[in-house]
């Protein structure tokens, strides 16, 4: 459960004297290479130095937004099988949204092109790139993109004079990077227009832990509303379980936050209005008021 929050939003009618950077928790699960290139016979799928490297530069444009707090989940395998058989593993990953991807076009090529006095050689890398964007609390794709990104340095000579360039190696992270960057975004919007949701911990003698603190966005004095969750059922058509819109249950304000960083961080937080049952808190849920 520690692992499920990540920031809390302010119910609306608190002053403040500008928005927070608010950050959603992303968990990058999987980057693979599914071209050809770079494959020989000695290939290792779990050591693939192209999926890492997309996965770097994904990692490091979303850190630029300062959006994002960003999680490091390399195990794929063991989340897409929670997914599958639980509908969610949003409490055991530790993050809000988990982050697929694939290169799935990459290709090189030069391109001469000669003139009476003199000549130039063109180095041309294109990539595409596929993302999915899980949300984990209900294990369902959020938002599906594709994207290609072009590289390209050039190599002069006149009259013979000009050196003769060998093959530009970071232009494969130029169009790889490129391609990333035209889904960037649309992963941050998709991100921060959909409902954030956090999860209480526990409760000791009416003062409730809520994980996360200050570099979430979390300060003493916020307000948040605490909802009860509704149903899950089963839907008919898809086979896959939904779970139904929740009610308010109660307010809750944040006293005090403590730790240093993200992973030790938690909140002390009141109930302001109305109660909860402290024997099912996994029912409940914190969000902000739309």
């Amino acid at each position: 459960m520690l692992g499920l929050l990540s920031f809390l939003l302010p119910v609306q009618g608190i002053s403040q004297e500008c928005p927070r950077s608010l950050k959603r928790k992303v968990a990058i699960g999987r980057f693979s290479n599914e071209t050809q290139y770079a494959k020989s016979i000695f290939y290792d799928k779990e050591n693939d130095p192209m999926g890492k490297q997309a996965s770097d530069i994904l990692a490091a444009k979303l850190a630029a937004t300062e959006k994002f707090l960003l999680i490091e989940r390399q195990d794929y395998d063991r989340i897409a099988e929670e997914l599958r058989t639980a509908g969610t593993v949003s409490q055991n990953i530790g993050a809000d949204y988990l982050i697929v991807g694939s290169i799935t076009e990459y290709g090189r090529k030069t391109v001469g092109r000669q003139r009476r006095f003199s000549n130039s050689k063109q180095q041309i890398v294109e990539a595409g790139v596929s993302i999915r964007l899980v949300d984990v609390s209900i294990g369902l794709i959020v938002f599906s993109g594709e994207a290609k990104g072009e590289a390209v340095t050039e190599n002069k000579r006149v009259i013979g004079l000009g050196g003769q360039a060998d093959y530009d190696a970071t232009l494969s992270d130029k169009a790889i990077s490129a391609a990333i960057g035209k889904l960037t975004e649309q992963i941050l919007f998709t991100c921060m227009d959909n409902p954030w949701k956090a999860y209480l911990l526990s409760e000791q003698e009416g003062i409730y832990f809520v994980f996360g603190g200050k570099s979430q966005g979390i300060l003493p004095g916020d307000e948040y509303v605490v909802m009860e969750k509704g149903a899950r059922v089963k839907n008919p058509q898809t086979g896959m379980m939904i779970e139904l819109p929740g009610k308010e249950a109660a307010r809750i304000r944040i006293d005090q936050t403590l730790g240093s960083t993200v992973t030790d961080e938690i909140s002390i937080a009141t109930l302001i209005s109305r109660e909860v049952d402290d024997s099912r808190l996994e029912h409940y849920f914190i969000t902000d008021i739309q």
